[in-house]
């Protein structure tokens, strides 16, 4: 790709947000196409602008950077993702790929590293921090992790792993936003599968999904 590359940043923080705006400016070839707050904004943004990367930070209020980056990539499966945080976790790493982001930095990523970077990304490589990478490999030799249901499962009730393991989150104690925040996902996703689980279990409260959750052996 040759040209301007046009750059959407998205970060809930306003300074950091501001910050990397006039740090992309300085940048040879690179445009601010515009800033989000979240990533609802994100996505309606993209839309509206259509830029060639997203500069995505990964938890945000409302809409997180993973689910955004879900649904940036199924509005045009051609736009880049580079998520740019402090988390650099196997599980945020796993999830955030997963997702659709084609590449990943710490923010301890100077200029010249963010540059390079959305040049890469631009002829269609990918970009992974040499700082995170060390977490792919462990995520990869580990194999299954058991605090998720391995597929296949049978579980109660028709529930599915991600709902067996938002229960079994529950159980240990955790509110929405812990969970959220455990699972990578958005207050709203967690709402939802909480919804889901409440109405096949029949359970009424948080109270009985622990019992539900213990008595099913899903701590």
């Amino acid at each position: 790709m040759t040209g301007t590359i046009r750059v959407l940043v998205a970060d809930d923080q306003r300074v950091v947000r501001e910050g990397l705006a006039t740090l992309l400016a300085l940048l040879d070839g690179v445009e601010v196409a515009g800033a989000a707050a979240d990533g609802d904004e994100a996505v309606r943004l993209a839309a509206e602008l259509h830029p060639d990367v997203v500069l995505m930070d990964l938890r945000m209020p409302r809409c997180d950077g993973v689910e955004a980056t879900r649904r940036l990539r199924e509005l045009d499966p051609n736009l880049k993702v580079l998520m740019l945080t402090t988390y650099a976790d196997d599980r945020s790493v796993i999830d955030a790929l997963r997702a659709g982001a084609r590449g990943y930095l710490t923010k301890d990523a100077g200029a010249e590293e963010i540059h390079r970077a959305l040049q890469q990304l631009t002829e269609g490589q990918a970009v992974i921090d040499p700082a995170v990478q060390h977490h792919l490999l462990d995520a990869i030799t580990a194999g299954p992790q058991p605090a998720t249901p391995e597929p296949g499962t049978l579980l109660p009730d028709g529930l599915t792993p991600r709902e067996a393991e938002v229960l079994g989150l529950i159980a240990e104690g955790l509110s929405n936003s812990e969970i959220a925040e455990r699972l990578v996902v958005s207050e709203t996703t967690v709402k939802s599968h909480i919804n889901h689980l409440f109405a096949k279990t029949g359970v009424r409260d948080r109270a009985q999904a622990v019992t539900y959750a213990y008595r099913h052996g899903l701590t």
